[in-house]
């Protein structure tokens, strides 16, 4: 087996104060960029790919209802994607997944004209960004 490398992510764990709804919208974006469930409980789950892996739980602990990105904390995710049309899929078929399109008006370059990213924003207010791997303009 093949060690990871040092200093490599090893896992992120996000409290969510929904966890179906953290499911319906992580767990579908998650599996499309090929993530498989890895751990399954009564108030959390966790998808993995290779040695990483993102953990979702539902904490009684929480001490806000929504996450503010703007707090200090986690702003976002940000995931590569293998190219623009795969981000212009994703960000398409996200929005039956509980997630909608930031800074439409500016999509696919909110990040400047040298990126192909889609910004999106879950019910419970947790952003991720997709971002082409080789960016490269639309046919």
């Amino acid at each position: 087996m093949n060690r990871p490398t040092n200093g490599a992510l090893h896992h992120v764990e996000i409290w969510v104060p929904d966890l179906e709804r953290a499911v319906v919208s992580f767990g579908w974006l998650l599996e499309a960029l090929g993530y498989t469930l890895f751990q399954s409980w009564g108030n959390g789950r966790s998808w993995r790919l290779g040695a990483t892996y993102l953990v979702f739980e539902q904490s009684p602990d929480l001490t806000a209802g929504r996450h503010d990105r703007c707090r200090p904390g986690l702003n976002h995710l940000a995931f590569h994607v293998e190219d623009h049309h795969t981000v212009e899929a994703l960000a398409s078929e996200a929005l039956r997944h509980g997630w909608n399109l930031m800074f439409p008006d500016r999509h696919p370059h909110a990040g400047g004209e040298q990126s192909y990213a889609a910004y999106l924003e879950n019910t419970d207010g947790f952003e991720v960004e997709l971002v082409a791997v080789n960016p490269s303009e639309p046919d």
